[in-house]
């Protein structure tokens, strides 16, 4: 398998805690976020995948997916939590948690080669029972509801890269996650271009920060930050 460093291509900045940056603009659109870019990179990992049975790159590391385990195995989230992967990928998160126990999984993706991927990659795990829709999360309110835990990794920093954001993406993420979420459901975002302060800014309306998981630190000019910024988040009415 194939496992991509905590830092993936295309992340926009690197999380400085000294900074004061404007929370839209310091960073400006990519091909990152387009539906083109990521049709064509899953439709390139699924034919790898048929070919020799490599699921392609996990998003940030395995470690960001065991990160988000661990705080789940301390917030005791049951087995029967109803959890939704947002932006999917290639399953491996779905996977993850499945083998951890939890029975009660939906992965969602924009991209239908990124679902035809999740798909193959949780049959050849013998978890045909883990539903993967073909669904924009930007245009599905209403659709998506009761879920007790939304993870993201990467989503939103994608939408935010969206060079053709004409509908203000990022407003439309919160408030699609605001219909998802039941009150009091937990929301893990895992993010490369926005920092914790930026974060808590975005979501101050409708959620309560519970914490900021651990990630790796680096030391640049006499100054310490994060590549990664990784936090959870509550629904609240």
């Amino acid at each position: 398998m194939e496992v991509a460093t905590e830092i993936p291509h295309g992340c926009g900045n690197i999380s400085d805690p000294e900074e004061d940056r404007d929370s839209d603009t310091d960073f400006g659109p990519s091909k990152l976020g387009t539906k083109e870019y990521w049709e064509d990179a899953y439709q390139k990992e699924l034919e790898t995948f048929k070919d020799i049975g490599d699921v392609g790159e996990i998003w940030f590391g395995e470690e960001s997916m065991n990160r988000v385990l661990r705080w789940m195995d301390k917030a005791k989230i049951p087995e029967n939590a109803a959890i939704l992967d947002i932006g999917t990928g290639n399953g491996a998160f779905l996977v993850e948690l499945a083998k951890h126990g939890y029975k009660n999984l939906m992965g969602i993706d924009y991209s239908p080669a990124s679902v035809d991927l999740a798909r193959n990659v949780l049959q050849a795990e013998d978890l045909t029972d883990v539903p993967v829709k073909e669904m924009d999360f930007l245009n599905c309110r209403g659709e998506l509801k009761d879920f007790d835990v939304c993870i993201d990794k990467g989503t939103f920093d994608a939408i935010s890269l969206n060079p053709d954001d004409t509908r203000d993406g990022k407003k439309l993420y919160v408030q699609t996650l605001k219909d998802a979420l039941k009150d009091k459901g937990f929301f893990t975002i895992t993010s490369c271009n926005w920092t914790k302060e930026q974060l808590l800014d975005r979501f101050r309306e409708g959620f309560e920060f519970v914490q900021e998981l651990p990630t790796p630190t680096f030391q640049f000019g006499g100054k310490s930050g994060n590549s990664v910024t990784a936090l959870i988040f509550k629904r609240v009415q």
